[in-house]
């Protein structure tokens, strides 16, 4: 409800060309209590005078000379927003009453006054006014937090898209929803706040990172303020706040040029401070409570996005560090078992040729053949380093290549069935060739195999890859020391989010199937395009 006080307090104008109407109205109600009240006897002004007043009230009479009451109305339309005529329509004639109405008045003063109507329909009018534009101000206040709300959604989304820490992404974003005329972003780097952007003049953003220096334990709890924002109305004022900003800043820094309103906003993970957001405007006490509210919800999510950033960098350096680990298996399992042997074979060369030369001869061919698959292995190695061949190819391809590779240095004969075009996604291609290339080696090195067929095959969203050997087999539950082959595989594979089988049995071959589903959120029984390639099917 509204408060007596307030109703008392509404600004009325007072409209009628007989001066004596306009002086028994304003004694009515002053009697009243009413304090601010306005008259003229000039209707044709009464528009321009609501536009600069915003009038709670307006007593209009009807029939005046020149500029009729019902003309005034049609003015005040165009004034209203919503069309809201804050009119009293005063007249002598019961048959204007209704005119009146249907112009948009709200409703009527009789001739002559009676004091007990005349203060029952002021103080009515006046409350339903109040109610008015205070429902109108919450429409605008709800509409402006949906917006604000839709603003958070938006940095929130733009702030998590990113793996890499943006500083300036985050200035830009925070100004969207907070206007600031200055600002800057600060990490905590032991025991010192360290700029990573800022914004504002241009001597600020092109200034070198500003390092402060935070002195205490207490200087840091201040500023982090148990992790709540700080609001300084003027920062050049002699508030204890505003003292402890400026020896923090330093009376001469670049951060305080232009300055007035200063808000600082800590950035907390868990309880842990990574640093802050200082914002800063060119007018006193510009920041309020809201702006707090909104600027801790934005630091939130940027504190979030510094976070993961820095996970992002580890895990980075993490994937670099078992690339080389995984590189340095490869060489160990591969390469390097070829070159030991051949260093083996070329060691007793000299005594075998003396001995017997038609063994040695047979030596030397396995010496040719081990140097020749040591630098196969070395070139599909140097491949994994510089992998557009292998992106940028054909599937089909990729594995007709790798089956003649095995062919040329070993004489084991490989049928390649696949038909059709397979380009698919850079990492899953990647996961593909180098699982096959690795199986192969396999086969080369364990299978005593004569034969070997690679099928290549699409049902639906699956793609298929079968490399089938009619070697001696293994039994798939025993594990071979110094043999990393197969666990690389699978590592690979999980990696990429292939599926890896392999189906073996002493004397009866091996089998590997590798699978990846295009679509893994569909059912393989959704009603999907026909498959467009066919080929290969065990």
């Amino acid at each position: 409800m509204i408060s007596l006080s307030k109703i008392l307090h509404g600004k009325v104008l007072i409209v009628d060309d007989q001066n004596i109407n306009i002086l028994l109205l304003e004694q009515i109600l002053k009697g009243a209590g009413y304090v601010s009240i306005t008259s003229t006897m000039v209707p044709g002004g009464v528009c321009e005078l609501h536009r600069k007043n915003c009038y709670e009230l307006i007593p209009l009479d009807l029939q005046m000379p020149g500029v009729d009451g019902f003309q005034v109305m049609e003015g005040l339309k165009e004034i209203e927003p919503d069309g809201y005529l804050p009119v009293l329509v005063i007249t002598a004639q019961p048959d204007l009453k209704l005119r009146a109405f249907k112009s948009g008045a709200k409703d009527f003063i009789s001739k002559p006054f009676e004091l007990a109507e005349v203060l029952a329909r002021v103080h009515n009018m006046m409350e339903v006014r109040l109610l008015h534009k205070d429902l109108h101000n919450y429409k605008d206040l709800l509409e402006q937090r949906v917006r604000e709300q839709k603003w958070l959604l938006s940095i929130s989304h733009t702030l998590a898209s990113t793996l890499e820490l943006q500083p300036r992404l985050i200035l830009n974003q925070l100004r969207k929803i907070i206007a600031y005329t200055h600002g800057g972003l600060f990490v905590l780097e032991g025991s010192s706040l360290v700029t990573l952007a800022m914004r504002g003049t241009q001597r600020l953003e092109h200034s070198a990172p500003v390092q402060l220096h935070l002195n205490s334990p207490e200087t840091l709890a201040m500023l982090f303020n148990k992790h709540l924002p700080i609001r300084i109305a003027d920062i050049w004022s002699e508030d204890p706040q505003a003292q402890f900003l400026r020896s923090l800043l330093d009376d001469g820094s670049v951060l305080l040029e232009g300055m007035q309103s200063w808000m600082w906003v800590p950035l907390a993970v868990k309880g842990r401070l990574i640093g802050g957001v200082g914002v800063a405007e060119t007018t006193k006490n510009y920041f309020t409570d809201h702006h707090a509210a909104l600027g801790l919800s934005v630091a939130d999510q940027a504190a979030i996005t510094m976070v993961n950033a820095e996970l992002y960098g580890h895990s980075q350096a993490l994937a670099v560090l078992e690339e080389r680990q995984r590189l340095a298996r490869s060489l160990h399992d591969a390469v390097n078992q070829s070159l030991f042997s051949a260093s083996l074979i070329a060691d007793v060369l000299p005594r075998v040729w003396n001995r017997d030369q038609e063994v040695a001869q047979r030596s030397l061919e396995d010496l040719r053949r081990l140097t020749r698959n040591a630098m196969v292995e070395m070139r599909a190695l140097l491949a994994e380093l510089r992998p557009s061949t292998l992106i940028d190819s054909d599937l089909v391809d990729l594995l007709r290549s790798l089956g003649r590779e095995l062919t040329d240095r070993t004489n084991l004969p490989v049928a390649v069935s696949a038909t059709g075009k397979f380009i698919l996604p850079a990492e899953i291609q990647n996961a593909f060739t180098h699982i096959c290339q690795e199986a192969l080696n396999n086969v080369a090195r364990h299978a005593n195999a004569s034969q070997v067929e690679i099928g290549l095959k699409q049902v639906r969203t699956v793609i298929e890859v079968c490399i089938h050997d009619n070697g001696q087999g293994f039994d798939t539950t025993q594990i071979f020391s110094g043999h990393y082959g197969l666990s690389m595989m699978r590592e690979r594979a999980e990696a990429a989010g292939l599926l890896l089988s392999v189906t073996s049995q002493p004397g009866q071959g091996t089998e590997l199937t590798i699978r990846w589903n295009n679509f893994p959120q569909r059912s393989l029984d959704d009603n999907l395009p026909s498959p467009t390639h066919s080929g290969y099917d065990r």
